[in-house]
């Protein structure tokens, strides 16, 4: 009986939907595109997980409440979030507004990238973490190469290395991983 009982369980378990995973982006040099492409990566390394990249402009609203888990990435301008940035939140907002939905249940992440150290990237990840936090949603944030929790992924692009360095891209990939996977066991637990 109780072997009966065990296979009807992993029966149940195996017919469960994937998790789904939305890393979307917007890009203007195609550095944030690059950042998203290792989010991507390290999220699809978890088993049980399904993960869509996008551009935020290629989203459809109908699409945003279908995801259980939303990682965004945006560059910064002028010391906060780029304003295509901001309408693909405010996107995500005004479609779980019109399905008469939260954030609750699912979770979401940042990432950001930009031209200097002292850029506002941490002011950007902020915008973005709130907006997330308003809606109700749950953050996940990053590990940086110490080990420390960060508010997510970000790279300095401009001079003396211009572009997303290998270490900023393998902080993108380790984020993905550990995105997908508590994301997979927040969904467990509903």
């Amino acid at each position: 009986m109780k072997l009966i009982l065990l296979l009807g369980a992993l029966a149940a378990w195996a017919q469960q939907p994937p998790v789904r995973i939305l890393v979307a982006y917007h890009s203007d040099t195609g550095n944030t595109e690059k950042l998203a492409m290792a989010v991507r990566k390290g999220a699809a390394t978890v088993s049980g997980v399904d993960v869509t990249l996008k551009k935020a402009a290629d989203v459809k609203d109908g699409e945003i409440t279908q995801y259980d888990g939303i990682a965004f990435g945006a560059p910064v301008h002028w010391s906060n979030l780029a304003a295509d940035g901001k309408r693909f939140l405010d996107r995500v907002g005004a479609a779980f507004w019109k399905a008469k939905m939260t954030g609750d249940g699912r979770t979401a992440g940042v990432f950001c990238t930009a031209g200097s150290v002292a850029s506002g990237k941490d002011m950007a990840r902020l915008s973005m973490i709130a907006q997330f936090l308003a809606m109700r949603f749950t953050i996940i944030g990053g590990v940086d190469a110490e080990g420390f929790g960060t508010l997510g992924p970000q790279a300095t692009t401009g001079p003396p290395n211009p572009g997303v360095s290998e270490q900023s891209q393998k902080e993108a990939s380790i984020f993905g991983e550990r995105f997908a996977r508590l994301t997979r066991q927040y969904r467990a637990r509903r």
